[in-house]
């Protein structure tokens, strides 16, 4: 399977073709998403509360983006991957180019992911014009959702509406290449996606954007703390998994498992000749 290229995302959009991602953060995520024929992957700085175990996304470090991108690379070689600029990476321009570029050039990212509207236009810019494909994510940005009052709708009256649908636009004269909209009214992501040029990928945004996102362990039903009204779960994995580490202590302390079939043999004779002296240890 050949790497989906900018271009090649470009015109699905324009085709009406519907764009697939998922986030992944490690290699057999990435691998296995890849041998199902996923567009596009996100390595999301939701891995701080997904695989690390922090309350927000606001800890994740760099080191801990690039460490989980190079694992995403390694497992899904022929699939365009995004990766998130983690909180306070690009708080002025030239920090943006830093870090974006040691995830494009240490991490082998192929394109960074930000989260902000106008304000951050000017980094878009720049990081393009130094040859940094840049996703841009508006709406809830999680990475300040205190300020937004919480991980709710955002959009739903004149003000805010009117704030996404300029940042939007503002975004893609900058250059981004591809839009997220976080948690916003359908009707007003569909407006968007009906104005801008650039592909949009939706994440309870509704059915109207060029394309949806998920986080993978939302979607196999793992990380259940906390299901949002836009997953639906595919599955039910963290029932599966508990059933079957549950089986397997009860078979290591009932002595069912390992059975024969699980061992390995040996000879008697070599067996019998084995010999040592214990008193030499």
């Amino acid at each position: 399977m050949a790497k989906k290229t900018i271009q090649e995302l470009q015109s699905m959009a324009n085709q009406g073709i519907k764009i697939t991602m998922l986030t992944a953060y490690d290699y057999p995520s990435a691998n296995l998403l890849e041998k199902a024929g996923i567009d596009t992957i996100l390595v999301g700085d939701s891995l701080g509360m997904v695989v690390l175990g922090y309350d927000s996304t606001v800890p994740v470090t760099m080191e801990e983006m690039l460490y989980h991108a190079k694992a995403v690379r390694r497992g899904a070689p022929n699939t365009f991957v995004i990766v998130d600029l983690p909180y306070l990476s690009y708080a002025c321009s030239q920090d943006a180019l830093l870090n974006a570029g040691r995830l494009i050039k240490e991490g082998r990212a192929d394109a960074v992911k930000l989260e902000g509207g106008k304000d951050y236009t000017d980094t878009v810019r720049y990081l393009t014009k130094s040859g940094i494909p840049v996703v841009a994510h508006i709406g809830l940005t999680p990475q300040t959702a205190a300020q937004l009052g919480g991980f709710k709708v955002q959009g739903k009256d004149i003000q805010s509406a009117t704030k996404i649908f300029e940042d939007a636009l503002a975004l893609e004269e900058a250059g981004a290449i591809m839009l997220v909209l976080e948690l916003i009214p359908a009707l007003l992501a569909a407006k968007i996606t009906g104005e801008l040029g650039i592909p949009t990928i939706g994440i309870g945004a509704g059915a109207e954007c060029s394309g949806q996102v998920l986080v993978l362990h939302d979607l196999l039903g793992i990380y259940d703390k906390f299901i949002p009204k836009f997953v639906k779960q595919y599955d039910t994995l963290a029932i599966s998994i508990d059933h079957a580490v549950k089986q397997y202590c009860e078979e290591v302390k009932g002595l069912f498992f390992p059975s024969a079939e699980h061992s390995f043999s040996i000879e008697e004779t070599v067996l019998n000749n084995i010999h040592g002296d214990k008193d030499h240890y």
